[in-house]
């Protein structure tokens, strides 16, 4: 599994896909100035990888990728604006992989910076991982944790196991 989080997990850019990256980003970038924060060159580069990647990726292979583009880049620079796209919704950190993928905006009808009860489909074969916003999963987390008193502030619910390709896949 470690290696999925390897550089080349990254797809190269498809010059069709160009434009709809460009929006997204665009979205991205005014979501965090309604909130008052800043998209910087920096963020939005590092935000644009992990919106590449075909699957969770690695602080360090994020980290190696940019060293293409920044080759000061070091450690605390892509921790940071990880942080900081966590702080702003656009990403979501796979706990179970320690990684990261975007925040699929249009696949749970939250905007991004919008708090969002959120589920993991993780492939433990070939490491796709899916994100779903299943509000009766939710519900249940949220009523088992009512019956022992207890108050959750954020549920994420990371689910192992094979995705539809691998299920078909000859073995």
């Amino acid at each position: 599994m470690a290696d999925s989080m390897r550089a080349d997990a990254v797809a190269a850019p498809d010059p069709a896909q160009d434009a709809a990256m460009e929006a997204a980003l665009d979205r991205a970038a005014a979501s965090c100035l309604h909130r008052g924060a800043q998209l910087t060159e920096l963020r939005r580069q590092v935000l644009r990888l992990v919106l590449q990647a075909r699957q969770p990726i690695g602080a360090y292979a994020l980290l190696d990728q940019l060293r293409g583009a920044r080759r000061g880049a070091a450690p605390p620079t892509v921790y940071r604006a990880l942080d900081f796209l966590l702080a702003q919704g656009l990403i979501h950190k796979v706990e179970r992989l320690n990684a990261f993928i975007g925040c699929d905006e249009t696949g749970h009808g939250h905007a991004h910076g919008e708090d969002h009860p959120h589920q993991f489909l993780i492939c433990g074969e070939c490491g796709a991982t899916a994100e779903i916003c299943d509000s009766d999963t939710s519900a249940a987390v949220a009523a088992a944790a009512a019956r022992q008193g207890f108050v959750p502030r954020r549920t994420t619910v990371e689910v192992e196991g094979l995705c539809a390709r691998c299920v078909g896949a000859p073995g």
